[in-house]
């Protein structure tokens, strides 16, 4: 068993420690973020820091890391200047494009064109969605903090847009993402596909946990 106390996880060495913290928290989700530039320049970046903030309002959390010295952040850039900005869900098969958008293009080149997907475009917001993504979710900025701590960017945008097939639907309002080869990320460059796992009722301190069919 390694043990490892702070000053041991201060002392790693940049690449493993990031990667060690990055990966040892589990499983995240893994969205494309489609923006464009307020002259209607498409952006498209992997992230897997997204995550359920409210359902009253509908809200979603998203962390983006501060630019290194030199470099540009321009999904930043795009959702402070229009406000709005898709999230994209990744099918499995998918994987291998998506984390290409990773690499650091030049703003004038767009990452859909470079990793080889296509723009979808609805009215009333000012991004793109990625064609052919199972789940298009839009969203328009509502809250923006730079944590003290380190400087990384938190993004709160409210849900504007929703759109996904039926058949994911479940009489419960849940949504099943198992059936259409959802990934998921393990770490900076890992992803996986995700079996139907297990459901349970709503727990309650006077029953056991009861599974759900």
């Amino acid at each position: 068993m390694t043990t490892l106390n702070r000053a041991d996880i201060d002392a790693l060495p940049r690449r493993y420690r990031a990667n060690l913290v990055n990966g040892i928290v589990g499983f995240k989700p893994v969205l494309l973020v489609g923006t464009a530039s307020k002259h209607g320049d498409s952006n498209l970046a992997i992230f897997s820091n997204v995550f359920h903030v409210g359902a009253n309002p509908a809200l979603i959390g998203l962390i983006i890391r501060p630019s290194p010295p030199g470099t540009e952040r321009h999904t930043l850039d795009n959702i402070l200047n229009t406000e709005h900005y898709t999230l994209n869900l990744v099918q499995i098969t998918d994987a291998a494009k998506a984390h290409q958008t990773s690499a650091r293009y030049p703003r004038s080149m767009s990452e859909f064109a470079a990793a080889g997907f296509c723009e979808h475009w609805v009215d009333g917001i000012s991004a793109p969605f990625v064609q052919g993504s199972p789940v298009h979710i839009g969203l328009k900025l509502a809250e923006h903090q730079i944590l003290a701590i380190n400087g990384v960017h938190l993004v709160i945008g409210a849900v504007e847009y929703l759109a996904y097939p039926d058949e994911l639907a479940r009489e419960d309002g849940s949504v099943n993402l198992v059936d259409i080869g959802v990934a998921v990320a393990t770490g900076l460059d890992s992803y996986h596909a995700v079996d139907h796992g297990i459901r349970f009722h709503y727990a309650k301190p006077d029953q056991p946990p009861g599974e759900i069919n």
